[in-house]
């Protein structure tokens, strides 16, 4: 659970709320419109999450959150742990680390095991769940595209080609070696 301080305008008059223990559902909610009111306010441009944040903060919509150190931590560890690769014999670079999210009583948790020692159905897990992130991408990167390419119909639509075939073997291809 998060916390969150929001500042709600209502009839001409704000009122600050604070939040404590709201679902995140609610939290990303509110973050989200915190963001569409930073787009309206500075001219609907790309921009960062950052520079929203920032404008939120200064315009007493938020409150920079108290973090746990040992989740800040945790979080970091994790990062490290994805980003950690070796080489094996042939060259081939590969990640170390691989993570299996599971959900007990309602609480999701993410276990890490190193691919060198940990076992076959451990592994199996970790590169399923993977995979099945990259179907979820693939599939709301084409229903973007599609909803994109029908808003704006006087356009010559943007294609996306979700086979990967070519560009693995390609990336493959590079120096010999995967990326």
């Amino acid at each position: 659970m998060q916390s969150l301080v929001l500042l709600l305008m209502a009839g001409g008059k704000s009122r600050l709320f604070h939040y404590k223990e709201i679902p995140m559902s609610k939290y990303h909610d509110d973050l989200q419109h915190i963001w569409h009111r930073y787009q309206t306010e500075n001219g609907d441009i790309p921009t960062s999450s950052r520079d929203a944040v920032a404008w939120g903060v200064a315009s007493g919509l938020l409150t920079p959150p108290e973090v746990d150190p040992l989740d800040k931590l945790a979080e970091d560890m994790s990062t490290a742990l994805r980003e950690e690769y070796r080489k094996d014999r042939l060259g081939r670079r590969y990640r170390v680390n691989h993570a299996v999210r599971v959900t007990k009583h309602g609480v999701q948790y993410t276990f890490w095991g190193v691919m060198d020692h940990s076992d076959r159905p451990f592994m199996e897990k970790a590169f399923g769940q993977r995979r099945r992130q990259i179907v979820g991408d693939c599939l709301q990167l084409k229903t973007d595209v599609d909803v994109y390419n029908d808003k704006h119909a006087e356009q010559q639509p943007i294609q996306v080609v979700l086979d990967f075939t070519d560009d693995v073997t390609e990336a493959e291809g590079l120096d010999g070696k995967a990326a």
